[in-house]
């Protein structure tokens, strides 16, 4: 072998070798698409630009955002799915032609676009979260519509109505939608005069709107279930919205009766974040086309909807804490006018809004007939401070004879209900002499006197001790409960009636039902449980006036919704079931619960309130914060022509102790509030120049934050 054929055969193995490292460097030169970056990425032949919602709530940041979508994304980025992308990287973070750097934050694709209006470069779409289309069009128009409403961003309103992801529960299929059941009777309707004619217009598929002022007693569950029966024999979606759990619960029992398995869903808290979120799929696929549930169902992506029904929309729960706080009520008005369903409004009492709605023509009046509600009501007495002065046990003991009689009469038949206004022991004191509330020395805290402690006096705001009490204003030194609370009007009645047990419900324990069988149920108002069987054979609302004296323009109204509800439970006048309310008797809402006149009483509500020029005749909106900040949106803000300014008012900082809630200045800052009043027709343009205003503000970092809240509930 030559010394040339030797050394070609060493350089052989070199040249492959070299060959392989400018192969491996050259296909290291070729630029590779990277997840969440996408540098270099080919973009989607068709539809290349994504028009994002981004999660994040300032109102300055409301708007959709553009984001290019890469060609390995294409098939998965659909309008309503969740993303991921990056945002906040600013325009100088720029590489190969992509927007690169900031926060990872979740979002939803609205739309798919050719071009984007925006003429700089596009940060790609980080990563498609869920295929599951969960965001439709018509719940994102249902959203902006809320968010514009109540001056507040689109990303807080979606918060409230699409529910966290669960991958696991998104993978399982839902079952395919039951046939259409067939048209339910008239059932409970049959009661009304029109009733049946509703029923009969929800399961041909009309939109009919109804205010409907229900009959006392237990049938009120099962006349929704056939309400919503009958907009599924249409074919069509029902959704029905309550207060709280237990009456969810209520409902829920009577679709099933009804309806049989797996024609609707319950959707509450108490099912639990994974089991809520396999029911709310199941609707949003189409699967089950009936829903009952508490507040958050209001936004129910429910398919075909063609009834929304809400149940005592006077009641709190309605109302949403968390931004833009919309109440239940105005939310499923929104729905029934877009997608054009049947609108149910029902409850024992009614609000001044469902006065309001009827006195337009918007809704028509449901209720029966006078010779009906005699009927079916129980006997209401009533029992006045004048009548309690001259009542020698009254004054020595926690009932008035009157209560005492009719309780002792109503336990020979079955159990008796006693509404306290407040819970605990003895939460409020007075003045004996002068009924001027007694004060702690420290702090003007009330004073109250707990269970076990002697007689002794305590603050309920900074816990201190009062010993050697004496009224500021009379001098002097007897004390009376101003509100007695629930435990201690069930330790008194346990030692009025020894035979007779005694049961307390209220917030620390609710009970759901009571047994049909002689007993005094003590509760606070809203935690009343249901009495099996005929009802209660007697209810005594006391404490009254504690209700009716809240400084509150609802305080009336608020009074008899909360005494018609107990009243509610009680047999019917021909069954013997009687009512003592310990109130006023010339008072209007002591008036409307003896005639058990609700429509009454709101429509004479709403007649003041145009008077006054208050909600709902009106639209407010209330603006809090440190007294600078809100001088200063006020005077930004373009209000409507004619708008009032009334204000600013200091507003009260929370007592010592008590947890912080939804509009509470933080601790130690002196907040102050302003109401902005317009005419009818201008609550759209208020809520928009409120927003406009705040956006300019936070998106210049001026000053300090405001608080905007559209519609208050409470206005003082």
């Amino acid at each position: 072998m030559s010394s040339e054929n030797g050394r070609s055969e060493r350089e052989a193995p070199e040249v492959e070798q070299l060959a392989l490292i400018r192969e491996s460097v050259r296909k290291a030169k070729v630029p590779r698409a990277k997840p969440r970056t996408w540098r270099g990425a080919v973009l989607a032949k068709e539809l290349p630009v994504a028009r994002v919602l981004v999660d994040k709530g300032p109102v300055h940041l409301d708007r959709l955002w553009d984001y290019a979508v890469p060609a390995e994304l294409d098939a998965e980025a659909r309008p309503g799915v969740r993303v991921r992308v990056r945002f906040g990287a600013g325009t100088r973070n720029v590489r190969g032609g992509r927007r690169e750097g900031g926060g990872l934050l979740d979002g939803f694709i609205v739309e798919r676009v050719a071009e984007s209006e925006y003429q700089g470069p596009l940060a790609a779409l980080a990563q498609v979260l869920s295929p599951e289309p969960v965001l439709s069009p018509a719940l994102l128009g249902l959203c902006r519509s809320v968010a514009d409403r109540y001056a507040g961003s689109l990303a807080d309103v979606l918060q409230l109505a699409v529910p966290p992801r669960h991958a696991r529960i998104e993978a399982e299929p839902s079952p395919g939608p039951a046939p259409r059941p067939a048209a339910p009777e008239p059932g409970g309707w049959a009661r009304y005069p029109t009733g049946p004619a509703y029923l009969q217009a929800v399961a041909r598929g009309d939109a009919p709107r109804a205010v409907w002022t229900a009959l006392p007693g237990p049938h009120w569950p099962g006349e929704l279930a056939r309400a919503a029966a009958a907009a599924l024999s249409a074919g069509r979606g029902a959704l029905i919205v309550v207060p709280d759990g237990r009456t969810a619960a209520r409902v829920d029992a009577a679709l099933g009766e009804l309806l049989g398995t797996g024609r609707h869903v319950l959707l509450t808290a108490d099912t639990g974040p994974e089991e809520r979120y396999r029911r709310w799929l199941a609707v949003s696929r189409g699967a089950v086309r009936a829903v009952v549930g508490t507040r958050a169902a209001m936004f129910a992506p429910v398919r075909d909807l063609g009834l929304v029904a809400i149940w005592d929309d006077g009641d709190s729960s309605h109302s949403e804490p968390h931004a833009p706080q919309p109440h239940t009520r105005e939310v499923l008005l929104l729905r029934a006018a877009h997608e054009k369903a049947a609108f149910l409004l029902g409850g024992f009492g009614c609000t001044v809004e469902a006065a309001q709605l009827v006195e337009t023509g918007w809704a028509l009046p449901l209720a029966a007939a006078r010779e009906r509600i005699r009927v079916t009501a129980p006997r209401i007495r009533t029992v006045g401070e004048a009548d309690e002065a001259r009542d020698a046990a009254a004054r020595a003991a926690r009932l008035p004879t009157v209560a005492w009689e009719v309780a002792r009469e109503g336990l020979k038949h079955g159990p008796v209900l006693v509404q306290v206004p407040r819970r605990g022991y003895v939460p409020r004191l007075a003045c004996e002499r002068c009924r001027e509330p007694a004060r702690c020395a420290h702090c003007a805290g009330p004073l109250e006197a707990r269970a076990g402690d002697d007689g002794l006096l305590h603050c309920g705001w900074c816990g201190q001790e009062a010993r050697d009490w004496h009224c500021g204003e009379c001098g002097g030194f007897r004390l009376r409960a101003q509100v007695v609370g629930a435990r201690r009007t069930a330790e008194e009645l346990g030692r009025a009636f020894p035979a007779v047990p005694v049961r307390t419900s209220g917030r620390d324990h609710i009970l759901d039902s009571v047994p049909d069988r002689p007993a005094l149920v003590v509760s606070t108002p809203g935690a009343e449980p249901v009495a099996e069987g005929a009802g209660y054979a007697a209810a005594l609302l006391l404490d009254g006036w504690a209700l009716l004296g809240r400084p509150d323009l609802r305080a009336g109204e608020e009074a008899l919704r909360r005494w018609l509800g107990a009243a509610a439970l009680v047999r019917g006048q021909e069954a013997g079931g009687t009512v003592v309310v310990v109130a006023e008797p010339t008072l209007r809402p002591v008036q409307a619960l003896v005639r058990w006149d609700p429509a009454g009483h709101a429509v004479r509500e709403l007649a003041d309130r145009a008077e006054l020029g208050f909600p709902p005749v009106s639209r407010m909106a209330a603006v809090s914060g440190p007294p600078d900040a809100v001088a200063e949106l006020i005077a930004m803000a373009e209000l409507p022509e004619g708008a009032e300014v009334l204000g600013p008012v200091p507003l009260p900082p929370p007592p010592p102790g008590r947890p912080r809630r939804a509009g509470d200045p933080p601790p130690g800052e002196h907040w102050e509030r302003a109401l902005l009043r317009v005419r009818p027709g201008q609550g759209a343009a208020l809520a928009a120049a409120l927003k406009t205003a705040q956006a300019i503000r936070l998106a210049r970092r001026e000053g300090e934050p405001v608080r905007l809240r559209v519609d208050p509930p409470d206005i003082g």
